[in-house]
């Protein structure tokens, strides 16, 4: 397949004006492919060549301005169009497409609980070419027109309201101009909720089996999407620009959630079947506020090439989370985005493929390349950059240049040098330098603070590792002195604001050195940069406050600084300068009194995901799950009284996945609940299910039972999960020989083989397809494509072979001029996170 160039598009965009796409899908023809019909109607700005973009299954026909072309001169996906005269034409094509396994394209899943089918699109970057005929650039905004043939009893959502006419055919109200990757068409025998706001209608959608789960949480959802509606046409100067709103909860969706104007795609495990926690309820809602805020950013005003997609992303991921906490009942939100969310932006600006927010365009030469940054520098590093801009330009001003923003380029395309010259009209500060510093620029600023006591003073130093400038806050506290409280509770003292370099109010210029301010008293107990998570920087901790934080940290009383204290552990942890053991053992001090569930969570899976599976070596790990299992079983100790199940539940899952014996998680799952509660529902039965499968205690004829019991597509690739995981050379052959042979496995089932295949306890089982991964997945990638080269990438790798011979391996394979760009790209990160672990190792 040709990759459209960077170069390619703008030429394009010279050279053409796309006024509308009469677009006609017939659904009904069949299972592995539908009928596609597609009249575009374009001006040819100037004489000469161009091409039209389409991946069909067969192509009819096409004709140009009613002459007949030969379809055999499609070559890959590019249809070329010579000789065209200035003025305008009209393209016809005629082509069956073929329905996708794999989230891209139109996807068909057949729902095993009721045999029920549904279809979708996700068409991001390139993916419209599998559905319809497109000049496919977001630079080419047009008008689009849907009719749908779908069989009888489906219904079809589009981004415009939908009519059926009769006779299976519905049609799509046209669509403002918007960019070919958002058309978006979800079809099948949806279950409904609708309602009407502000004049206009709305509806969540899911499929037939899952919907008493969306009528348990309708209200939720529904009171969300209202209430950040109305905060966002607060915010926004523009009003909505769309004849409706539309949630679609859709089947084995390769995102969380996809922008389409109208009609938001969501991936449906947001309909919860079995019981979860108020912090997942927390980033369901944020998802929604995310891809609302796209509406405007990504929607209405679109980058002009994907070298600007973090003016998508960064946008709609600070807007979520702050416009979630302005308008809902979620009012801690950035605790959550501080201990879940950023540590991912952290990351992935260490690696060598990091790449600064807003990249170079010469950086994103193509669309395979701007692909790979999708990532935690797009999402999380944007966010913290835009919520440090915030702190520093003011929310007015700032909202005051995005409306400049929306009113100059609504329905059209803007740059980032457009974005950033409409925030400078807003204020006298030089944004343009701030931009050159903290969005053209890669890698993580470390403060770190030195503290000097005199005898009615103190000084804070603060050591800039870095180039970008800072304004943050600093957090003072001492010792309670109520003995009622404890010994351990700290009291806030102070809060106070510095700029970073401190001589420079204004921020400009680079700046590495040391930035020191004088305060009256004796020196604090703790002192926190950082305090309110305001910036984007690693931060440490002096030698006292360390100390401080070993013995007090669950007595700091505000969840938002001991998630910055947690990030800072996790930070040296990962930087081989905090043992793993010394933070296993703060958790197992400090999260038996955690209050806050996102941070509670957040510690947790950091603890048992890496620190206890890939820092710490096989030799020791029994020792680290011990301590896991003694911290959850405290838990669960806490909340016995019922009052606070998120938590208990939170306990329960992590003290299934630390067993290092079968026989209480295989007692209740016999039992059927936990005593006390809860009672096993079927997350809670895989799960253990799982764990018992690692552990060698149980065997096939269990899992078909609990198939039996719970035949879902979430029951599918649960069973898929525990047959990999089974501890035998029979089990491990068949789940290789499903993930890289049985190219007709969807994207989940994949997905749910990989995660059961390597598991710590596993690795001596697993040393031979170490060496047969790379080569496997290499071949797997040019067959299947981009989707399946990401999930073979992120959860096939053998993440816990963690030795020098593995990693030369890893190396090695990277020089394999075979590898497409997704899956290299992977395979990059994991090497490097691997070379981490292994450093981490070898330092303790």
């Amino acid at each position: 397949m040709s990759v459209l160039t960077r170069d390619e598009a703008q030429a394009r965009a010279q050279f053409l004006d796309v006024q509308r796409y009469t677009i006609d899908l017939d659904l009904t023809a069949g299972e592995e492919t539908f009928d596609s019909r597609t009249v575009i109607q374009f001006t040819a700005l100037a004489a000469g060549d161009t091409f039209v973009e389409i991946k069909p299954a067969t192509l009819r026909s096409i004709s140009l301005d009613g002459h007949a072309l030969d379809p055999a001169d499609l070559t890959e996906n590019r249809f070329p169009l010579t000789a065209l005269t200035t003025g305008t034409h009209e393209l016809r094509i005629d082509a069956a497409m073929r329905y996708s396994r794999t989230g891209e394209g139109m996807h068909r899943f057949t729902d095993p609980t009721d045999n029920e089918t549904y279809v979708y699109t996700q068409l991001f970057m390139e993916d419209v070419q599998r559905v319809f005929a497109a000049f496919d650039q977001p630079d080419l905004k047009s008008v689009f027109a849907l009719t749908v043939t779908a069989p009888e009893g489906w219904t079809v959502l589009g981004n415009g309201i939908s009519r059926h006419t009769g006779d299976g055919r519905w049609t799509l109200a046209p669509t403002p101009p918007v960019s070919t990757y958002l058309v978006a068409v979800a079809a099948g025998p949806w279950h409904s909720v609708t309602t009407e706001h502000a004049g206009l209608p709305f509806g969540i959608h899911c499929r037939r089996s899952l919907a008493p789960h969306l009528d348990t949480d309708a209200d939720e959802i529904l009171d969300i999407t209202r209430a950040c509606f109305d905060r966002f046409q607060e915010k926004f100067d523009e009003p909505y620009p769309f004849d409706s709103y539309d949630q679609a909860f859709v089947p084995e969706f390769n995102a969380g959630a996809m922008e389409n104007p109208g009609l938001v795609t969501f991936r449906d495990e947001f309909i919860y079947r079995s019981a979860v926690t108020d912090t997942e309820r927390q980033t369901r809602g944020m998802v929604i506020a995310h891809e609302m805020a796209h509406m405007w950013f990504g929607d209405l005003v679109t980058l002009a090439w994907w070298d600007d997609i973090w003016l998508n992303e960064s946008f709609a991921e600070y807007m979520g989370y702050q416009t979630l906490a302005e308008a809902t009942r979620f009012t801690d939100t950035w605790v959550d985005f501080g201990v879940a969310r950023k540590g991912w932006g952290y990351d992935a600006d260490q690696r060598p493929s990091t790449h600064p927010v807003a990249p170079d365009p010469a950086a994103v030469p193509d669309t395979a390349s701007a692909m790979l940054n999708f990532d935690g520098i797009s999402y999380a590093k944007g966010a913290s950059a835009l919520r440090q801009l915030v702190t520093w330009l003011g929310e007015k001003d700032f909202l005051a240049g995005i409306n400049t923003h929306f009113a100059r380029h609504k329905f059209g395309n803007a740059t980032l040098a457009d974005f950033i010259d409409n925030l400078a009209s807003a204020t006298d500060r030089d944004v343009h330098a701030w931009a050159e510093q903290w969005l053209r620029t890669t890698g993580v600023d470390t403060l770190t603070p030195h503290l000097t006591e005199a005898d009615t003073t103190w000084s804070l130093a603060v050591d800039h590792q870095g180039t970008r400038p800072h304004r943050i806050t600093v957090g003072t506290y001492d010792h309670a002195i109520d003995t009622q409280s404890g010994p351990d509770r700290l009291v806030l003292r102070d809060r106070f604001d510095i700029n970073i370099p401190q001589d420079n109010a204004t921020q400009d210029g680079p700046h590495e050195g040391n930035s020191t301010t004088t305060r009256p008293g004796r020196r604090p107990a703790l002192v926190v940069l950082n305090d309110n998570d305001l910036t984007y920087a690693k931060i440490r901790l002096d030698p006292d406050s360390w100390n401080t934080v070993l013995n007090s940290l669950s007595g700091i009383p505000d969840a938002l600084t001991r998630a910055v204290i947690w990030n800072a552990a996790r930070d040296m942890v990962r930087d081989g300068e905090l043992a793993p053991t010394t933070y296993l053992e703060a958790a197992r001090t400090h999260l038996p009194h955690e209050t806050d569930l996102a941070l509670l969570q957040g510690v947790l899976t950091f603890a048992d995901t890496q620190v206890a599976a890939r820092y710490i070596t096989p030799h020791d790990r029994p020792a680290a799950l011990t301590t896991l299992t003694a911290l959850t079983r405290d838990l669960i100790r806490r909340t016995e009284d019922g009052t606070q199940p998120g938590l208990r539940l939170t306990a329960v899952r992590h003290f299934i996945d630390a067993a290092t014996q079968p026989d209480t998680i295989q007692g209740w799952l016999t039992d059927g609940t936990v005593p006390g509660g809860p009672e096993l529902d079927p997350e809670l039965r895989w799960r253990i299910l799982t764990r018992l499968a690692v552990l060698g205690a149980t065997d096939e004829t269990a899992i078909a039972a609990e198939l039996e019991a719970d035949p879902s597509a979430t029951g599918q690739e649960g069973a898929a999960r525990c047959r990999a995981a089974l501890p035998t050379p029979e089990a491990k052959a068949a789940a290789w020989h499903a993930m890289f042979t049985d190219d007709t496995l969807s994207n989940y089932l994949f997905t749910a083989t990989a995660q059961g295949f390597w598991q710590p306890e596993q690795t001596d089982l697993v040393t031979a397809y170490v060496p047969r991964y790379y080569p496997d997945a290499t071949a797997l990638a040019v067959r299947r494509g981009p989707a399946i080269a990401e999930a073979a990438g992120r959860y096939a790798f053998p993440a816990y072979t963690i030795d020098a011979d593995s990693l030369h391996l890893g190396e090695q394979a990277l020089t394999d001029q075979a590898l497409i760009p997704a899956l290299r790209r992977k395979l990059a990160d994991q090497i490097d996170d691997l070379r981490r672990a292994l450093t981490v190792r070898n330092a303790h």
